[in-house]
């Protein structure tokens, strides 16, 4: 998930802390949110501003900064989230009201089976989540999943569990997701080699820590009901559903767009196509997340909803429609942003640098000191990408000294995008926006959303020690 470093221009002024001071605060700061959450039942989106600014003055930061530092994380948290999960929550919402959901669910469940409706989930979500965002896509695969698991009955956690663990996985270290991207770019690595070795890695570590221990952690929570986040359920007629390819299509389209700006990007990075060439330039735009999104979901208003029902009048029935698909994820943007602004208070007291820095000077191998750095700047600062980022500049000298390139080298990048996953908490943007839109309280999140993820970064950072090894 996104995060936020203030720039140089933007620094701002830090009273000196003791390094044992600056720890007692973050923990204390934790604490304290967890209790106001759990225990006094106040509401997430205030207690993470409050906690925020009361953190910030603690820390040292100076109280004409505070104010700054809270806006500037929570600003940046929503810019880059309000439109993925506005748009991603409309074309969700279409899915599910046009019977779009209902038609790919009959569809999976006659082709794997519904004994087998958790993996096809999963293994949908696995291809859906390889070129675009985790809180974008999982929110498109959400009506899907209501509607299977209300369909199959029994715990939602069941049908749900198992696609956040391939979300997770394929976001946290597969590029082109920003994370391992930018950590590959800052080492040198090649990012196909990189790529190679995250799905080496990172195949095996879905089915055992991301699918099967899904399985094991819903059984302790067997009534878990199907939240209606994205509106109440609609009964559409079967001659009003669209078609099955008509959905996919709907589906594929944002991964389609994005593709292609990859693919051109890639292209301009190694000189095959011209910075003025009118593709390039054309799947700048269209290929940016939010603005494919845009598309998807504009098209998805025509194909599923509008031309199913020619003949029938629609005036302002589609408004509606995106009224109701909006106003539930008022919520969980502003709860979202909370979390930014949190994450960048720590950031700015240095928590985070100044663990690397001692976990640098310990002489461990490079490969677990990269492991170990992600995991100081996850926990301190929330954000995966931005822990991925910067452990990658800090390694990437102590990378160059060794002269390492190729399957060792991606296998060190994969490394540390495991590392950058783990232990999510209150913290982390991600954790509130998943969690919210899968209805669950803040213990249930960190015993699921959090296990999980640190479940994949331990056992993915495993295997890509032995690659390592081996390519050694």
């Amino acid at each position: 998930m996104n995060g936020i470093l203030l720039s140089a221009e933007d620094s701002v002024t830090l009273a000196e802390r003791p390094a044992g001071a600056l720890v007692a605060i973050a923990v204390a700061a934790i604490a304290v949110l967890l209790f106001l959450i759990i225990k006094v039942r106040l509401h997430a989106f205030f207690a993470l501003t409050v906690v925020s600014l009361v953190t910030a003055l603690a820390a040292g930061i100076d109280v004409a900064d505070v104010v700054t530092v809270v806006v500037d994380g929570f600003s940046s948290t929503v810019g880059s989230v309000a439109l993925l999960v506005g748009f991603g929550a409309v074309l969700g919402r279409l899915v599910e009201v046009s019977g779009g959901a209902q038609v790919l669910s009959d569809k999976m469940l006659a082709t794997f089976g519904e004994r087998r409706a958790p993996l096809a989930l999963a293994v949908a979500s696995l291809f859906y989540a390889f070129p675009i965002f985790l809180d974008a896509g999982f929110i498109v695969m959400l009506p899907i999943i209501y509607t299977v698991a209300r369909r199959l009955g029994g715990s939602f956690m069941l049908y749900v569990l198992p696609s956040i663990g391939a979300f997770l996985m394929m976001h946290a270290l597969t590029p082109p997701h920003p994370g391992p991207t930018a950590a590959a770019t800052v080492m040198g690595a090649d990012i196909g080699l990189v790529v190679f070795v995250a799905l080496l890695v990172g195949l095996p570590t879905w089915y055992l820590a991301g699918y099967r221990l899904s399985l094991v952690i819903s059984r302790r929570y067997p009534n878990l009901p199907v939240p209606n986040l994205l509106g109440e359920p609609e009964v559409t007629e079967e001659s009003e559903r669209p078609g099955f390819g008509t959905v996919v299509l709907c589906l594929l389209l944002p991964l389609i767009l994005i593709f292609f700006n990859t693919l051109l990007s890639t292209m301009n990075e190694t000189g095959s196509v011209g910075d003025e060439n009118v593709f390039y330039r054309l799947s700048e735009l269209i290929g940016a997340t939010p603005i494919a999104l845009l598309i998807s979901a504009m098209a998805a208003m025509y194909l599923l909803y509008v031309r199913p029902r020619r003949g029938r009048s629609l005036g302002g029935v589609l408004e509606d429609l995106v009224d109701k698909a909006l106003a539930p994820v008022c919520s969980i943007i502003l709860i979202t942003g909370a979390g930014g602004a949190f994450g960048s208070v720590l950031t700015e007291t240095g928590i985070g640098s100044m663990f690397a820095e001692s976990l640098d000077a310990m002489g461990l191998p490079v490969i677990l000191a990269g492991f170990l750095v992600a995991i100081a700047f996850r926990v301190a600062q929330g954000s995966a990408t931005v822990a991925a980022t910067t452990s990658g500049s800090i390694m990437a000298p102590a990378v160059a000294d060794l002269g390492l390139s190729g399957v060792g080298l991606a296998a060190i990048v994969v490394a540390i995008t495991a590392g950058s996953i783990t232990f999510s908490h209150v913290n982390d943007s991600g954790f509130w926006l998943i969690g919210r839109f899968c209805g669950f309280d803040t213990v249930t999140t960190l015993k699921t959303w959090s296990v999980i993820g640190t479940a994949i970064g331990f056992m993915a950072f495993a295997l890509s020690w032995v690659v390592y090894a081996v390519a050694a």
